[in-house]
């Protein structure tokens, strides 16, 4: 995968693709402001991009440490965010109640990762983004959009002169969307996949896998949103008869079989099928009865 240059906007791509631990990077060459989105691509190019073209400031889509893993390149740089995803960066602690990573033992060996792998810091000179804000970095004018539901501060990007449009983790990936942490929420991702799909762009750039769309994405759109169906689908079936969380679980419904590291993908599984069953519940599908969830007949 190649980087490209496209305008005064460059797409740079992650390594593996930009699959986790790694996403793909955006920078502006602006007259006014040089900018980085999302440093988390690549150790090498980013050391290279701040070495021969400079970095004023970095621009956060939103607070998971695939977006952040080298943000200590520039931790002399003011870093911008939406004010509703700031505090995961303040505390690791905060960051990892926002996870939902409770159990002691667990939570040492997610400490551990995000400080020796992420290099985690707390960011204090924070900056934040406006809702529907207009930026004017010097012959890039880029509207800051409001998607929230993989976390509650997710922002999208639009760059107006070049018709460029940054989905960021709405990645359009064949996985689906991600909505497990605390503070996401599945009715406001299927909002804000919705609301992208009306942005009048040419060009999409996305922070995963194929991670460029120089043609209208038309129907990943909706095969994206359906994966959402498709999951809560494959949820009731299992519920025919009555099951515990653990049962559930146990069954991989979201990434059909253990895979490794196991702990990492143990916890997905967790959150994304605790999410639907929270989902089913709201809309009077499933009930919760004598420690088993049972469908609504």
């Amino acid at each position: 995968m190649k980087d490209r240059q496209l305008g005064r906007v460059r797409f740079i791509s992650g390594d593996n693709k930009g699959r986790y631990p790694f996403c793909h990077s955006v920078y502006i060459a602006g007259e006014k402001e040089r900018i980085v989105i999302d440093p988390a691509c690549s150790l090498d190019k980013l050391k290279l991009l701040q070495q021969n073209e400079g970095v004023d400031a970095v621009w956060l889509s939103h607070w998971h440490e695939d977006h952040f893993a080298f943000l200590y390149l520039f931790s002399d740089y003011p870093v911008r965010i939406s004010p509703r995803d700031y505090p995961p960066l303040t505390d690791i602690n905060i960051l990892l109640d926002w996870y939902g990573v409770m159990r002691e033992d667990q939570r040492a060996f997610w400490r551990k990762m995000m400080l020796n792998q992420f290099r985690y810091s707390p960011v204090n000179n924070a900056r934040f983004f406006k809702d529907g804000e207009i930026i004017d970095c010097g012959s890039v004018t880029v509207e800051v959009l409001d998607t929230p539901g993989h976390t509650p501060g997710h922002l999208s990007l639009f760059f107006r002169e070049e018709k460029i449009l940054f989905l960021g983790d709405y990645d359009l990936t064949s996985f689906g969307p991600w909505y497990g942490d605390v503070h996401s929420d599945i009715d406001e991702t299927i909002k804000s996949i919705r609301h992208l799909q009306k942005i009048p762009a040419k060009i999409w750039i996305t922070s995963h896998e194929k991670g460029l769309f120089e043609e209208n994405p038309g129907e990943f759109w909706q095969r994206y949103e359906n994966i959402i169906y498709e999951r809560d689908g494959k949820v009731l079936e299992f519920l025919k008869q009555p099951r515990t969380l653990e049962e559930i679980i146990a069954a991989w419904l979201i990434y059909g079989k253990p895979r490794e590291p196991l702990f990492f993908y143990e916890f997905g599984e967790r959150a994304l099928v605790t999410k639907h069953l929270q989902w089913l519940e709201k809309q009077n599908r499933i009930i919760f009865d004598n420690n088993h969830y049972c469908l609504i007949q």
